[in-house]
């Protein structure tokens, strides 16, 4: 066998893996972009170290959270995002600040299925982090505003994990002093709830 065919069968076998490399886009709020604490105690940024560990060189995470970002900001981002990052997985985890405004369900809810639509016409996965709201919200506007990760999830066929602040949420142990956002030891709790979703995307 020459230099030449060995070179190029000894390519072939390692296409595989660079085909396999996929790109994690997180588009979230203060939740993901780490309100409060250091770069490296994120959630996101555990992410990517627990990908490292299992997948080593494989798989890049993009981080396009922004603090205090609804459902029309992101909606706003998303096109340039997409081009310039080209996700293979998108993460949608908003909607928390637009109830917290008191903006109308279906608002939300027709913002959520944007965002979806337009990640989803990018050819990438979706998975979506649900989020519930206070108490002091009123029974009604909190179901509504819950129920809007259900619709859109089943509308569009996309993974939903429930409540991303599950084990978190009501814990003060857990919250900064805003009793709003996770501290740096409730990160990898969230990272437990996000991985094994963001993992069977990208088989």
């Amino acid at each position: 066998m020459s230099c030449f065919a060995y070179f190029a069968v000894a390519g072939l076998a390692f296409m595989p893996m660079l085909v396999s490399a996929k790109t994690i886009m997180i588009l979230g709020d203060s939740l993901s972009a780490g309100y409060g604490l250091q770069p490296q105690q994120g959630w996101v940024h555990l992410l990517q170290k627990r990908l490292e560990q299992q997948y080593p060189k494989q798989h890049k995470v993009v981080n396009a959270s922004v603090s205090g970002e609804t459902t029309s900001g992101a909606l706003a981002r998303l096109p340039k995002l997409l081009q310039t990052h080209k996700p293979h997985v998108v993460v949608i985890e908003l909607g928390g600040n637009d109830g917290l405004r008191g903006q109308p369900p279906q608002l939300i809810q027709n913002n959520l299925a944007r965002l979806i639509q337009h990640s989803q016409q990018a050819k990438a996965k979706v998975i979506v982090f649900g989020m519930k709201m206070p108490p002091n919200y009123g029974s009604a506007y909190s179901k509504a505003f819950e129920n809007n990760y259900k619709v859109v999830s089943q509308r569009y066929q996309v993974k939903l994990l429930p409540f991303f602040l599950d084990g978190v949420a009501g814990k003060n142990t857990l919250m900064q002093k805003d009793l709003i956002h996770p501290t740096a030891a409730a990160q990898p709790i969230l990272l437990k709830n996000a991985y094994p979703l963001i993992q069977a995307a990208l088989k």
